[in-house]
């Protein structure tokens, strides 16, 4: 879509003040997906040159927010952790066109910060951090439970650049499990759910996405019994953060959480014992 109250893209490493109308562009699939009054100047990050996804010495996998959803999951191919598989099954929840896939960000996918994001599910559940760079060169982290405030809401100040996600080693080395649903057979995922199991202490984690306004990481020091996890969904999410939308209403989307929680509880529960 044109843009037509765009006057001008900046190149990103060029310095120029802040101001009023402007919006960082990574792959701009968002951006042009729908009119943007407000905006009047593009601030471009393509040219950064920043590696799209690395692997640190400690273990961890750093991934640029500029990284596309093909070069994550090409990354992830060469991956030999014990998570890797779950790259790939959240890169394929997008359910994305060929442009979707080549141009789509994991910065964009998280700051658009819509229940459905599955760069949300794949970085919430495994423990990931932001790095943001304010316009006064202040850095700050903060997990991605916490980056995502809500539906189309997150933790970001005028002008704040999401610069990384940080995935940490322990995480990469639990046994994961995975569930997607959708009331249409390439629809918008209206519920998922992703479990970690860790095997230095045999805890649990559960991480509920698309069917909540918000991320939702519930952990166990161990597999906790069917009732005690159902209570402990029913106490994380008010029942106005069920989202509801024509892609699932929140009774479906509660009742299929708690149903697919239960599945991952028993799948990796039994890694415990």
């Amino acid at each position: 879509m044109d843009l037509n109250t765009v006057l001008e893209v900046r190149d990103a490493r060029v310095p120029s003040p802040w101001r009023s109308g402007d919006a960082w562009l990574g792959g701009g699939t968002y951006l042009f997906s729908e009119p943007q009054p407000r905006l009047r100047r593009l601030v471009d990050l393509s040219r950064n040159g920043w590696p799209p996804v690395r692997l640190h010495p400690d273990g961890s996998v750093e991934i640029a927010a500029t990284c596309t959803i093909a070069q994550l999951s090409r990354f992830a191919k060469g991956l030999e952790v014990e998570a890797a598989p779950l790259f790939e099954q959240c890169c394929r929840a997008f359910l994305a066109s060929f442009k979707i896939w080549n141009m789509a960000t994991v910065g964009g996918n998280l700051c658009n910060a819509l229940p459905a994001g599955p760069m949300i599910s794949l970085t919430a559940s495994l423990d990931g951090e932001c790095l943001l760079l304010a316009q006064d060169g202040v850095r700050r982290r903060v997990r991605v439970t916490r980056f995502v405030t809500g539906a189309g809401r997150k933790d970001l100040t005028e002008g704040e650049l999401l610069r990384s996600v940080t995935l940490p080693a322990r995480a990469l080395a639990c046994r994961t499990a995975f569930r997607q649903a959708s009331l249409y057979g390439l629809g918008r995922s209206g519920v998922l759910a992703v479990g970690t199991f860790d095997p230095l202490d045999g805890s649990l984690a559960i991480t509920v996405t698309a069917s909540t306004v918000r991320p939702v990481r519930l952990w166990f020091p161990l597999p906790p019994r069917s009732d005690g996890l159902r209570a402990a969904i029913d106490s994380a999410v008010a029942d106005d953060e069920w989202f509801d939308d024509i892609h699932g209403l929140p009774e479906w989307r509660r009742h299929m959480t708690i149903r697919f929680a239960e599945e991952i509880r028993q799948e990796l529960g039994g890694a415990a014992r």
